[in-house]
């Protein structure tokens, strides 16, 4: 067993009946193996008369070797996000739809946990994104993303406009419902959806995809990793847009913000079980080849 684990954190996805037999199973092992651990306060809340110790997301961030995130996508991106000032490291246990980050499944939750705590894991750093909005010389807001940062318009009417530059050059302006900036993990994510490339997770780049805009001729764009990002929102009193970190955070923009975006220092460490493989993951998820009904080479 790996020395390096010693205290988990366990962090679950609310509404979800699927998540006590999980947990359940997981502290099971847990206990066997001799090793502490302890729940998120949310997720213990909302599991009737859970006996285990329980701490708010941020004070078990700073408590744990490791970290198990039970649910979909949503639920690891949520507590990288969390994580970003303590690199702790990542296991996904996928409740949800798809699954690219949470790749591994419910049934086989305790026997890849088993192996990861024999020391027996790939190890997987993930880039995130630092996205500040300057609105009037000053910072609104800011954040950290790992899949992807997005300016949208905010209601259901009218495109938006806006300028891109990438380190002070000027790319273009857009007329569009708005523009994904995805890293290599969220390419798969909603820049796919929007007709963006894949990424392979060691390609250090930026994916820049415009939503729905109104030139055709306005493409996919992969930018340097190290890029400089930024978008300024032009328009007037009724321009409606906001910006949102991995679909977990929005904040409105209003017309003359300046959207900035970079690579942040911090990093995403994930743990994927014995025989992770990336191309599988895709296949798997993306049902590449089932029409043909082809055969895995062996």
């Amino acid at each position: 067993m790996s020395k390096a684990f010693q205290r988990i954190g366990l962090i679950a996805k609310d509404g979800d009946e699927r998540v006590a037999t999980v947990l359940h199973a997981l502290v099971a092992l847990l206990d066997r193996r001799g090793l502490n651990h302890v729940l998120d306060q949310r997720t213990a809340a909302a599991l009737p008369d859970w006996p285990h110790k329980a701490e708010d997301a941020e004070t078990l961030a700073g408590d744990v070797d490791l970290i198990i995130a039970v649910g979909g996508d949503g639920t690891l991106l949520n507590t990288a996000r969390v994580l970003a000032a303590r690199p702790v490291p990542l296991v996904g246990i996928n409740l949800g739809r798809l699954g690219f980050l949470t790749d591994i499944v419910a049934s086989r939750a305790a026997d890849d946990v088993a192996a990861i705590l024999d020391g027996r894991f790939t190890r997987d750093m993930r880039h995130m994104l630092s996205a500040r909005i300057e609105r009037e010389g000053r910072e609104a807001e800011a954040d950290l993303a790992l899949n992807d940062v997005v300016i949208q318009k905010a209601d259901g009417g009218r495109m938006i406009e806006f300028e891109t530059w990438v380190d002070d050059t000027f790319v273009s302006l857009h007329r569009a419902d708005g523009m994904i900036a995805a890293t290599a993990t969220g390419s798969t994510a909603y820049a796919l959806s929007g007709g963006g490339p894949i990424l392979h997770p060691d390609v250090d780049a930026l994916a820049l995809v415009p939503i729905c805009p109104h030139t055709l001729s306005d493409r996919p764009l992969v930018v340097p990793g190290n890029s400089r990002l930024r978008f300024v929102l032009r328009g007037d009193e009724r321009t409606r847009a906001q910006l949102n970190w991995d679909g977990q955070k929005t904040h409105e923009l209003i017309a003359g913000d300046r959207v900035e975006l970079q690579r942040s220092k911090e990093k995403t460490t994930l743990l994927h079980p014995p025989g992770y493989d990336y191309f599988a993951l895709l296949r798997s998820k993306l049902h590449w080849g089932r029409a043909q009904e082809e055969q895995v080479p062996r």
